[in-house]
């Protein structure tokens, strides 16, 4: 079995990092560029850096501060916000960033997955998909979670997939900042039915949750926020409680 990662999240607004519960109610979480080192050092696989804000207030993910951020760590990085055409990709690509994501503009334009693919590599584009549970079944939303879709959320992963992502990353709104665990049944779901890797994003609260949604969730990755921003929970002690729970981990 391949180690499951374990992926610390920068939600970046007006160059800091804040966080929210059910993507409302957002607070500082301190200097992204502090945390980023914090990280690294701290043994985490990679870091997902997602300008909050950039959709919606039609900005460019902060180029700047993703050069800061890839200079002060050694890990895989990836960076999404308001990317959508290929310069947007190259200026994050040369600032430092290894992966970039895409969310909205992926649904709104779905070529714009195969055209990412085919320039920078599908291993290059990860697709995150913000879903919501409503009347039984899990809808995608848009634009920070703000703007509800008919498209479901296992049609859209698939779709995905298929026009070349290289990842998704897959966020409960209802789980997240609830630290109640993460949405188990949906991640098993898109996890089982797709060949690309899934993170589980939305809903971590304590160590169990990630063993939970690496054994029951099928994941590849559980992404996290607040936990690891407010040191709830350290990372090197979370590995080492998922190597003794025989979830095989990099240390």
């Amino acid at each position: 079995m391949l180690a499951k990662r374990i992926i610390p999240c920068l939600d970046i607004k007006e160059g800091r990092t804040v966080k929210g519960v059910n993507f409302l109610n957002i607070r500082d979480a301190g200097d992204p560029v502090e945390l980023a080192k914090i990280y690294s050092d701290d043994g985490a696989d990679e870091l997902v850096f997602l300008d909050i804000s950039a959709t919606n207030e039609r900005r460019k993910a902060l180029s700047a501060l993703v050069a800061k951020i890839a200079k002060t760590i050694n890990i895989p990085f990836t960076v999404g916000g308001g990317i959508s055409k290929i310069d947007d990709v190259s200026v994050l690509l040369d600032a430092g960033a290894d992966k970039i994501s895409v969310n909205t503009s992926a649904v709104k334009n779905p070529d714009l997955i195969s055209d990412l693919a085919k320039q920078f590599g599908s291993q290059c584009v990860v697709v995150a998909i913000d879903i919501k549970l409503e009347d039984g079944d899990w809808y995608v939303y848009l634009n920070g979670g703000s703007v509800k879709t008919n498209l479901l959320a296992t049609d859209w992963a698939s779709q995905a997939q298929q026009l070349g992502a290289g990842e998704i990353l897959l966020t409960s709104m209802n789980n997240d900042g609830t630290k109640n665990g993460f949405a188990i049944d949906i991640t098993k779901k898109i996890s089982q039915s797709l060949s690309i890797p899934v993170i589980a994003s939305g809903g971590a609260g304590k160590m169990e949750h990630f063993a939970g949604v690496f054994k029951h969730g099928f994941a590849d990755a559980a992404l996290a926020a607040s936990v690891f921003h407010f040191k709830e929970i350290e990372i090197p002690e979370l590995k080492k409680y998922l190597l003794s729970n025989k979830i095989p981990v990099r240390i």
